[in-house]
């Protein structure tokens, strides 16, 4: 169980952060503050495993807290706040989440459907910020078959048309749980010269664009928080936004542009490996490489095995380098795997198949 602080000067705001919060199985709200005076005595007082932030708060601003924080007693803290404070310095300043308020005349579940993506994301940094290891969930679930269920089909989203001619080459990678410290050790091996690399991250609402910009300045490719309609280019990369599904069409003229769906979930995320992965089978086919790497749950599961059926290059990252073997495990499990492989090895991977070389 991970304990939580809420900072927050409104009341009403406060009640409801507890209650949304408490209402996730793996978090509870341990105390809350009203201001940033208030927060350090209760920081001292209970240890959390979290903070949760307000920007506009009286005598300090949630800014100013967050800095202090980081530089006196670092610890995960997620920004909730209005949209007009939403952009990178908060991020930059430490934190590692942002949560919009909800605007006028918004629904709360959706308010709480943030908050719940927000934190379940974040669960594999907060196992390492703390040295207590978390209680079994309050409500678990039990499986009663082998199947793997999906509360949403990619079919409900993004039909199947698998391309039957080769295309220019494209590098597909998919990750969750422990994937943005994964991606970072990839993206500091990679050259310049590659094919287009698109990724689908699970990944908080409001964080991608930062991590975008940390992969950007930790690698040679220059990589992008996508938007709708960009053209694929080499040595660039295209990171799925935090609340938008990803996917990839070729246009007339053979080159490949980025689509955005804001859609409902798939196999339980948006953004979802399936609905990208499926859309490189559609444009791409028998030319694309589809990396599987660390994650929770079967996200990608169906359309890496449809990529792998249509000739595509398909590997995932081994037990031993992943935080969570769950994800590739899946897909291994599916046959829907060519090669499996180190996290150390990934890169050197996609810079041969880059070079039209697949190992056998």
């Amino acid at each position: 169980m991970y304990t939580v602080l809420v900072i927050d000067d409104s009341p009403s705001m406060r009640r409801i952060l507890k209650d949304m919060v408490n209402s996730i199985d793996e978090f509870e709200v341990i105390a809350d503050a009203m201001d940033a005076y208030d927060a350090r005595e209760k920081i001292k007082q209970y240890e959390p495993d979290l903070v949760t932030i307000d920007i506009n708060m009286p005598k300090m601003d949630g800014v100013t807290f967050l800095r202090n924080l980081m530089r006196l007693h670092p610890m995960p803290a997620v920004v909730v706040s209005g949209e007009s404070v939403r952009g990178n310095d908060i991020f930059d300043d430490g934190a590692v989440g942002f949560i919009p308020k909800p605007e006028t005349g918004e629904s709360m579940i959706k308010f709480q459907e943030r908050i719940k993506d927000t934190l379940l994301n974040l669960t594999f940094l907060l196992k390492r910020y703390t040295l207590k290891k978390p209680k079994p969930l309050k409500k678990p679930k039990k499986s009663t078959s082998n199947e793997i269920e999906y509360k949403v089909h990619p079919d409900e989203v993004i039909k199947s048309y698998p391309a039957t001619f080769p295309g220019s080459r494209l590098i597909a990678i998919g990750s969750s749980t422990g994937g943005v410290e994964s991606l970072l050790k990839v993206f500091r091996k990679l050259p310049k010269n590659l094919p287009p690399i698109v990724i689908t991250q699970h990944i908080p609402y409001g964080f991608s664009s930062s991590f975008a910009q940390r992969l950007n300045a930790n690698s040679e490719v220059t990589v992008h928080e996508a938007k709708e309609g960009m053209i694929l280019e080499n040595s660039h990369a295209y990171l799925a936004p935090g609340n938008m599904h990803l996917t990839i069409d070729k246009r007339r003229d053979g080159k490949y542009v980025t689509r955005l769906l804001d859609t409902k979930k798939v196999s339980h995320h948006k953004p979802s490996v399936d609905v990208l992965f499926r859309s490189i089978n559609n444009s791409v086919g028998s030319s694309a490489m589809a990396v599987m790497m660390t994650g929770m749950g079967d996200d990608g599961t169906i359309a890496m095995k449809e990529l792998y059926d249509n000739g595509a290059y398909t590997v995932a990252q081994n037990k031993e380098s992943c935080v969570v073997f769950g994800m590739p495990a899946k897909a291994i499990e599916a046959n829907a795997v060519k090669d499996i492989i180190h996290l150390e090895e990934i890169a050197d991977y996609i810079i041969e198949f880059s070079k039209g070389k697949r190992r056998k």
